[in-house]
């Protein structure tokens, strides 16, 4: 037995990009294992592999070195290249190159990959990509964390607020959902009386906080394609377990405040009180309503 030459036939089958290749070279019963992944199986490790074309058409591995360590074991140190060509985590393609340094343990038994223990940080391919990395607890006592994303077209003051919460049906469903929201959310840019949209994922609760200039504005959302599919999907057999949505207007607005760059005070910045501060200085542009 070669395990040196089994090895190169596990990375020759991920260089030619042919997932049943990757499937062949494993035993019946053989397991991968990366820090995205636990223990699968040969089928679903070409599944996994297919994902990953899928999102870098011409991924490759080079081997920079190995060692037949004895009893079928053979470490290897590689560095895997690619162009992002096509969606990766819900990121469009960007076209920017990647290049991800790691290494494998390969088990080999019966000329075939008993298991694979890769070992690489999950964080050097997102920040390559322009990908924020965000390490933080899913909860902490009564608190729970969560992930946000905020779009804004204009500085209006905004007369409504629609409100929706969801809450998803699996993680694929998150995904699903946080796809048709940036669908929906596309259209709303090209409508008249849209200020701005939050949109808030805390697990399997998700929650959108859309600022209009006026409640009847909010009503357009009715004429959105995007968004009458995602109700479908919603009234749907599957996609959330539960969810609700109302418009909101204010009951009492306060003016925006800005601080004089000259004075340091804090000014009143709305077209009521001027755009100059007490001190007679010109106040700076101030910040968005929402």
């Amino acid at each position: 037995m070669d395990a040196l030459a089994v090895a190169g036939r596990y990375f020759g089958a991920w260089n030619q990009r042919d997932p049943e290749a990757i499937t062949a070279v494993f035993t019946e019963d053989g397991t991968y294992t990366d820090p995205n992944v636990a223990g699968i199986g040969p089928q679903a490790t070409a599944e996994y592999a297919k994902a990953l074309f899928a999102s870098f058409s011409d991924l490759a591995f080079e081997v920079e070195s190995e060692a037949d360590c004895g009893d079928g074991l053979v470490a290897a140190r590689w560095r895997m290249t690619g162009t992002h060509d096509g969606s990766f985590q819900g990121l469009p393609p960007t076209g920017r190159s990647v290049s991800l340094p790691g290494a494998d343990f390969i088990r080999v038994e019966d000329d075939r990959v008993r298991s694979v223990h890769g070992y690489f940080d999950t964080r050097v391919v997102p920040r390559q990509l322009g990908l924020q990395v965000l390490v933080q607890p899913k909860t902490v006592g009564p608190f729970s964390f969560g992930t946000s994303t905020y779009v804004s077209r204009a500085p209006t003051a905004p007369g409504a607020v629609s409100l929706t919460v969801l809450e998803a049906g699996s993680a694929e469903h998150r995904e699903e959902v946080q796809r048709r929201s940036g669908e929906v959310v596309r259209e709303m840019l090209g409508m008249p009386g849209f200020i701005s949209w939050l949109g808030v994922a805390v697990e399997d609760r998700m929650f959108t906080i859309t600022a209009w200039e006026r409640p009847e504005d909010a009503a357009r959302l009715r004429e959105s394609p995007a968004h009458g599919e995602a109700m479908r999907r919603f009234f749907g057999p599957s996609l959330a377990r539960g969810g609700q949505t109302g418009v909101w207007t204010p009951h009492r607005l306060g003016g925006m405040w800005v601080r004089c760059e000259a004075c340091g005070r804090m000014a009143r910045a709305d077209a009521d009180a001027g755009a100059a501060c007490e001190c007679g200085a010109a106040l700076p542009e101030p910040p968005r309503y929402w």
